[in-house]
């Protein structure tokens, strides 16, 4: 599968049969352009203006907002629900987060995850081989909370997202911290940005790795 950044919490999923977005936003909320993108499914983690605008993503996709089991082309998507929070959603909401399957590859997106997994709700997620995690704090977990959450996973691959760059909308985010937090704080700091991720199951290294992504739009 072929992972390309979109930008905040958005990711281009692309396997050999089908091609999903996540977390689609409005540019003007968010400060970066939202590229003209077709895809087959399209997943929502919650209903917030940087994470729910499916409607930017042309060719009538399926639209996933809730959790649940979907299939589409042979990609196949579990929803699970979680908060937004510490506080059971009581501050920002409910969040769902999105186990991508295709090609023997697991991709887990977190969306915007506001509070660190305990071992029985990561032992229902099962195997997770990448790990599109929020990083920036604030209105998700942080850049210590987010290493916590990699350490219990165990993931082939961790991938970073929102977080602080120069390009966001500063207004909005200008809380969020940037991904050389927690770089630093996963022992990664000489990460250089990559365009696009190639996964292939035969491939994965048990050893973790830290990939961090340019924005492609």
């Amino acid at each position: 599968m072929d992972i390309k950044y979109l930008g905040h919490a958005s990711f281009f999923i692309k396997s050999k049969e089908a091609k999903l977005v996540t977390d689609p936003f409005d540019p003007q909320m968010v400060g970066l352009k939202f590229p003209k993108i077709e895809a087959d499914i399209v997943t929502v983690s919650h209903h917030h203006k940087d994470h729910d605008q499916a409607q930017l993503v042309s060719e009538s996709p399926l639209v996933i907002d809730s959790p649940g089991e979907y299939e589409k082309k042979g990609l196949r998507v579990f929803g699970y629900k979680t908060y937004h929070d510490k506080k059971k959603g009581l501050e920002r909401g409910e969040n769902t987060v999105y186990k991508i399957e295709a090609e023997g590859v697991s991709i887990l997106h977190c969306g915007d995850l506001g509070l660190v997994w305990d071992d029985a709700f990561i032992d229902t997620l099962g195997e997770v081989d990448v790990l599109l995690v929020p990083v920036g704090g604030f209105y998700t977990i942080d850049a210590s909370e987010a290493v916590e959450l990699v350490k219990k996973i165990e993931p082939s691959i961790v991938i970073p997202m929102h977080y602080n760059q120069p390009k966001l909308n500063q207004q909005n985010f200008g809380k969020l911290l940037p991904v050389a937090e927690f770089l630093k704080k996963i022992g990664a700091e000489n990460s250089s940005p990559i365009p696009k991720l190639t996964v292939k199951k035969e491939e994965l290294l048990e050893e973790m790795k830290v990939v961090v992504m340019e924005i492609t739009n």
